[in-house]
């Protein structure tokens, strides 16, 4: 018992501080964004049968949407006391969820009449994730933006015994428009007329056309859905960071590994996958020897704490995701949720 409470008390609140910084709230952040972004993977997967290699890029034009509305009415945020990014991002979302409709008119649609193979339409996918990236760039530049126009962001610190846990304003943002938008789409999924037709859909669209559901009225759901959220989440990222063109590129196949991790065509199993590699990703990198190095005195002596201990060096994390796909898909081939296999 005694050895217990020396364990305890030999944790300084400076290092439990520094984990909650370094770990809590940085898992917090990246699985939000993972989580919002594996939403509109798993949707389209359930609804259209196919995995949307754009979708990051969707991601990125949703950012730029808002960045020429920053540029339009850079002061509208101003007297809520908030970004004016994030005050404008309900515009961009609707433009987001018409592009992406319209990119789903224009090159999904007329393969899906065509009665081609999944795989035709995921190759087609890649080819409109390449064609964006371009535009992209033809329209943008190769440079890189800031979407908070006031200057330096807003930092909130919380007071803990000496140390403060410290999150900023469009961190803040970030994690309670993801608490909003997954109790929204739960209430849509479950209460709404839509909704359970998007679920039927998703069960057996077979059935589900014969029901008389409209099958085109839940595609164009489905890209509404996925297009808004996936501007959501490349706004919220680029407030937290900067604007880049490739600004979601990094991050598109750590998403699509939350969405297979979670359930493939489950947005529950998306959220959750999304938090579980945002989380493992996090706390593989950190630095164990923080936590370890107060606890030296009561170790013996012939062991001694390494100056870095951490499972992966930090430009090695891509790895993270994958590491956790293939030992979740060993487990449980059809993920947390129970998803559909991937043929």
């Amino acid at each position: 018992m005694d050895q217990g409470v020396g364990f305890l008390a030999a944790l300084p609140m400076n290092e439990l501080v520094f984990f909650i910084n370094k770990v809590v709230i940085a898992g917090l952040i990246i699985g939000s964004v993972y989580a919002l972004g594996a939403v509109g993977v798993t949707l389209i997967f359930g609804i259209l049968r196919f995995a949307h290699f754009a979708h990051g890029d969707l991601m990125t034009a949703g950012a730029f949407f808002v960045l020429v509305l920053v540029a339009l009415f850079p002061t509208v945020g101003e007297p809520l006391g908030l970004p004016s990014a994030f005050v404008l991002m309900p515009i961009a979302m609707g433009l987001t969820a018409l592009f992406a409709i319209g990119l789903d008119k224009t090159f999904y649609a007329p393969l899906r009449r065509s009665k081609v193979r999944p795989v035709v339409i995921v190759m087609a996918s890649i080819g409109v994730m390449l064609m964006l990236q371009g535009l992209i760039r033809l329209f943008a530049g190769t440079g890189t933006w800031q979407l908070e126009t006031g200057g330096a962001k807003t930092i909130y610190r919380l007071p803990v015994m000496g140390r403060d846990i410290i999150l900023t304003q469009p961190q803040a943002l970030l994690i309670l428009f993801t608490i909003v938008a997954v109790i929204a789409l739960h209430l849509f999924l479950t209460r709404s007329r839509m909704g359970k037709a998007m679920r039927a859909v998703s069960d057996n669209p077979d059935l589900a056309r014969v029901s008389g559901i409209s099958i085109d009225s839940v595609v164009r759901a489905t890209w509404v859905i996925a297009g808004a959220l996936a501007a959501a989440s490349g706004t919220l990222l680029a407030l937290d960071v900067t604007l880049k063109p490739d600004l979601a590129f990094n991050i598109i196949l750590p998403i699509f590994a939350a969405a297979i991790v979670g359930g493939i065509g489950q947005p529950y199993g998306a959220i959750a996958g999304g938090m579980l590699v945002g989380f493992t990703e996090t706390l593989a990198v950190f630095n164990w020897t923080v936590l370890l190095r107060p606890l030296r005195p009561y170790l013996p002596e012939f062991i001694e704490i390494p100056n870095r201990i951490a499972f992966v060096p930090t430009e090695y994390k891509i790895v993270v995701p994958f590491v956790i796909l293939i030992a979740v898909l060993i487990w449980r081939p059809t993920g947390i949720f129970k998803g559909r296999l991937v043929k």
